[in-house]
């Protein structure tokens, strides 16, 4: 499988080692430093990039009947034009805000935990994410997925960060720390007890190798997909 990395930073060369372990070509390296790479001749690219970035990269290469596996948050916005070009050019587009296998067996978790909690209103739900200190956006777009997956069984309107939350939103803490990969705690607590999960990563590697199942799982399709559908989560 040839593979075009739209954005090289961190994530970018991880994907780099772990899809060449998997035997598969990385054919282009798009990043602030080399934009002029084209990309036109690969199976599928993988977005990394920047925020700023994400939404030039990806309309570019659905332009071109390119598959794209995105793990950029931060330009959400943005989504729903992209999904509408997807559908206009019959491409194929995946977002997902964690490719970790294990933290998407964390989003049905967490989702399956809400509507347990649904009925007992003594708890009030909350969420903390700590990442490492060049993460650009704040709260993560898992901590967002996490929210998103909450918000519809508790009597919380909306998710705010922590500093600008009341009663009725969802809290998120967001904790920015030198070489933390990714924690995310889900917290119910009442007067008697708390309830709480927790996914910690312990190094990049998980998500480089979701993003690399994803791509190679994407080739052949059209569609707006995620990791659901990935690893056949109901």
């Amino acid at each position: 499988m040839k593979i075009a990395l739209l954005g090289y930073g961190r994530m970018g060369k991880a994907i780099e080692v772990i899809a060449k372990a998997r035997g598969h070509e990385i054919v282009a390296k798009i990043d602030k430093d080399n934009s002029s790479d084209s990309f036109g001749h690969a199976d599928v690219s993988v977005n990394f990039s920047v925020p700023a970035a994400a939404v030039t990269n990806i309309t570019h290469a659905l332009q071109q009947g390119i598959p794209v596996v995105c793990g950029t948050t931060g330009w959400l916005e943005h989504k729903s034009d992209i999904e509408k070009l997807c559908e206009e050019k019959k491409g194929a587009f995946l977002y997902a805000s964690n490719f970790s296998l294990g933290v998407n067996i964390f989003f049905a978790l967490n989702e399956k935990l809400a509507q347990m909690m649904a009925g007992h209103t003594q708890y009030k739900a909350s969420l903390e994410e700590i990442h490492h200190t060049e993460k650009l956006d704040a709260p993560s777009g898992t901590a967002i997925t996490l929210a998103e997956g909450i918000l519809p069984h508790t009597g919380q309107k909306s998710w705010k960060l922590a500093e600008e939350a009341n009663d009725i939103d969802l809290a998120i803490t967001a904790k920015r720390v030198p070489h933390v990969p990714g924690t995310h705690t889900v917290v119910y607590n009442a007067e008697t007890d708390a309830i709480s999960i927790e996914h910690i990563a312990h190094n990049r590697d998980g998500f480089a190798l979701g993003a690399v199942i994803a791509a190679e799982w994407i080739v052949g399709k059209s569609g707006i997909f995620t990791m659901n559908d990935v690893l056949n989560i109901n």
